[in-house]
């Protein structure tokens, strides 16, 4: 009996104390948004860029981000070297070869330019009717990030 109890506490202190950031995919987002509108935040990043990863293993595992992005925002994971086709706004968006295994997917583009070039990592955050309202590129440390995410809530 004692130890049901003890792993009844465990797992509701685990579940609680340790939630994991719930990404969506765009096609989540299109049809999420008609039952709830909120604005949502794009990470686009790829494998081989280590302020991407950086921010992955330190912002995107803060305590307090995580539980600010799951409930005030759709968040959406993008790897911009993502090899299949995405619908997302009615949109039908494809990865677009280069060369020899290297590419760029086309929504990574059409989200994350800035200036005419991407340079990762890069936020993109959309508002309600899926507008881009800001783009940001570089690495946020968690502090920063909470004030992003602060002033997207006002």
């Amino acid at each position: 009996m004692k130890k049901l109890i003890l792993l009844i506490i465990f797992f509701g202190v685990t579940s609680t104390g340790f939630c994991q950031l719930k990404s969506k995919s765009f096609e989540e987002v299109d049809s999420l948004q008609y039952f709830q509108k909120k604005k949502i935040i794009v990470f686009i990043h790829t494998d081989w860029c280590q302020f991407c990863q950086r921010m992955k293993n330190t912002t995107f595992k803060n305590q307090d981000i995580i539980q600010k992005l799951n409930s005030d925002f759709y968040f959406i994971d993008l790897n911009a070297e993502e090899k299949r086709d995405i619908t997302f706004n009615n949109q039908t968006f494809k990865y677009k070869p280069s060369g020899n295994n290297v590419g760029v997917h086309e929504l990574a583009l059409q989200l994350g330019t800035i200036n005419s070039q991407i340079v990762y990592p890069v936020l993109c955050v959309l508002n309600e009717k899926r507008e881009i309202i800001l783009q940001y590129n570089n690495y946020l440390n968690p502090k920063d990030f909470k004030l992003l995410l602060e002033k997207l809530k006002e």
